[in-house]
C-alpha cells in the first residue's frame, strides 16, 4: 500500500469554532472533505472519530485544498446554514497563489463551465446546454520574489471553479496541473486556501467570522506578513 499523506497537527488543532450545532476545522490540503471513491482518510470521518458524533456535512472543498471547513452537528443545523449557502447570504474568500500576475487587480470573471473527464471542469461557449454560469471577483493582494497573491471570492459555486477560471485568464494556481500550472506540487496540493467563512447561526442569528491560519509551508509564509499589515 501507497504511504498515507502526513498532515500537520492533530484533529483538535484544527478545530476554528465548534458550539452544540456546529463544528469548524482548518482542513490540511490533500485530505478529502468526505469520503471519496479512492476510501482515503477524510475529514469528516477524522472529525466525528474526534467529537465521538455524527457530523453532517455542509459544503465542501476539493482535496488538494486547505482551509475552513463547516459541519452540523444536527441534521437541522446542516439544513439551516445549507440553504444560507443556497440564498448566497454566506460570505466566504478564498487566497490563491499564481505564477502569472493577472492583467487586472481587480475584476469579475463569468465564465461557462461543464463536466469533463477525469473528474475535470471545462468552460465552454454559453450556448452549451450542459454548462453552468460561473462568477467570481478577485483581487490582487501583493507579491513575493516569484509568485503574486489574489484574494477571491465567489459568487457562484462550482466545481473546480477557480482553479478554471484563474486558469483560463492566464493565471492558473500554484501546484495546479490540471488548470495550467507548469508542474505540480511534490504533495499534489495546490496552493489554494478557503481564508475566511461568514454565516448567520442557525439559532442566535448572529453572524459568525471564521478564518483559517495560513498552511505552515513557505510560499505561504511568504505572504503572511502581507496579510497581518492588511488586516
Amino acid at each position: 500500500m501507497p504511504d498515507q499523506p502526513k498532515f500537520p497537527g492533530r484533529p483538535g488543532d484544527w478545530v476554528l469554532y465548534k458550539d452544540n450545532q456546529l463544528i469548524a476545522f482548518n482542513k490540511p490540503a490533500g485530505m478529502p472533505a468526505v469520503p471519496d471513491k479512492k476510501g482515503s482518510p477524510n475529514l469528516l470521518q477524522v472529525a466525528a472519530a474526534y467529537t465521538r458524533h455524527d457530523l453532517f456535512p455542509i459544503h465542501r472543498l476539493d482535496r488538494p485544498v486547505s482551509g475552513v471547513i463547516l459541519f452540523g452537528k444536527k441534521p437541522a443545523a446542516q439544513a439551516q446554514v445549507t440553504e444560507q449557502f443556497q440564498a448566497r447570504t454566506i460570505e466566504k474568500t478564498y487566497l490563491a497563489i499564481v505564477g502569472e500576475r493577472p492583467e487586472q487587480d481587480e475584476d469579475i470573471l463569468v465564465h461557462f463551465l461543464r463536466e469533463a473527464k477525469g473528474n475535470n471542469a471545462e468552460i465552454v461557449d454559453s450556448s452549451d446546454k450542459t454548462a453552468k454560469r460561473a462568477e467570481l471577483r478577485y483581487r490582487y493582494l501583493g507579491s513575493s520574489d516569484r509568485y503574486h497573491l489574489l484574494e477571491v471570492v465567489l459568487v457562484t459555486g462550482r466545481k473546480h471553479q477557480i482553479r478554471a477560471q484563474l486558469g483560463a485568464i492566464g493565471s492558473p494556481i500554484r501546484g495546479d496541473e490540471k488548470y495550467g500550472f507548469k508542474r505540480g506540487n511534490p504533495d499534489r496540493t495546490i496552493d489554494l486556501h478557503a481564508y475566511t467563512l461568514a454565516f448567520d447561526h442557525p439559532i442566535s442569528g448572529s453572524r459568525v467570522e471564521l478564518q483559517a491560519p495560513l498552511p505552515e509551508e513557505p510560499v505561504w509564509e511568504a505572504f503572511s506578513s502581507l496579510l497581518t499589515s492588511r488586516s
